[in-house]
């Protein structure tokens, strides 16, 4: 006897997927992430020649040197040029962050209000810089990795949003009325959870497994099988976002964290995980300050 409810579900989950792998053809990578792969991969470049080609997108420009200036970088002195911020940050941490935020970029949903870009712009970088300042504090050693995957950590919500239109607006509503999690509601008007969606998108782009297992996991890295690290650091990040109320991005206002990562990150107890959150309060602070400048 067939179960009419795991039918539905199935046909639900097949039309999503349906629909995502349509969406691997809709947001082009710009041709700057191209070239500066190119360029970076090339024995012969300098800063000034990367700097150069960068320079051509100015928006890109300014995002970079926001992430350079970022107080949880710990630079003491500010980074005013291209050419600088690709000497502090290194030519791997500047690809990283080039081919991020270019996703994000052609993501973006042109004038429409509906969908805080600003807010999830905020969240994003926040996290990300959060996640390489606590990776750098407790000796993770691909911390340039971790920013990459926190700056994507969150990908599949403006997806849902541009491609799943409807059920985004069920989502809100049913989160708002019947007070249930993000994780919840997207599970039940899509069959799938942002992490899938943007780890779906990850696979079919074919960027490193490594950033589509934190985008998969990031709500629960304990149940990752491999690059539990990363994801707890991406977790944690994330999670500091909503503890110590900054960021304001309404989609993490019911996480929860995931007791588990004081084991995988090695922070003794629950006691000094949270006067661990509470010490980087300032710093966070001070980057929602700079970004919002």
């Amino acid at each position: 006897m067939t179960n009419p409810q795991a039918e539905n579900i199935n046909k639900q989950e097949e039309r999503v997927y349906k629909i995502l792998s349509s969406v691997y053809n809709v947001p082009s990578i710009p041709q700057v992430v191209m070239e500066v792969n190119n360029i970076i991969d090339d024995p012969k470049t300098s800063a000034s020649i990367l700097g150069r080609m960068i320079s051509t997108d100015q928006g890109l420009v300014t995002k970079i040197l926001t992430v350079a200036n970022s107080p949880l970088h710990g630079i003491p002195r500010r980074v005013a040029t291209i050419d600088f911020a690709i000497v502090v940050l290194g030519f791997n941490q500047v690809k990283n962050i080039v081919l991020a935020l270019s996703m994000m970029e052609s993501l973006k949903i042109i004038g429409d209000t509906k969908f805080d870009q600003k807010k999830y712009w905020l969240h994003s970088i926040l996290t990300a810089a959060a996640a390489k300042k606590i990776a750098d504090d407790l000796g993770y050693q691909a911390s340039g990795e971790v920013f990459t995957a926190g700056l994507l950590h969150d990908l599949g919500i403006p997806i849902i949003y541009k491609f799943f239109n409807n059920e985004y607006k069920q989502i809100i509503s049913s989160v708002s009325k019947e007070k249930i999690s993000f994780l919840e509601a997207e599970e039940k008007f899509l069959g799938l959870t942002h992490q899938e969606v943007g780890k779906f998108l990850i696979d079919r782009w074919n960027l490193p497994i490594a950033i589509a297992d934190v985008i998969n996991f990031h709500h629960k890295p304990s149940e990752a099988e491999n690059n539990r690290e990363l994801t707890a650091l991406v977790h944690l990040a994330d999670f500091m976002t909503t503890r110590l109320m900054i960021g304001d991005f309404n989609w993490d206002s019911s996480s929860v964290l995931d007791p588990e990562i004081i084991e995988i990150l090695r922070l003794g107890d629950t006691e000094y995980l949270e006067n661990f959150i509470f010490s980087y309060r300032e710093l966070f602070q001070e980057q929602i300050e700079l970004i919002n400048l």
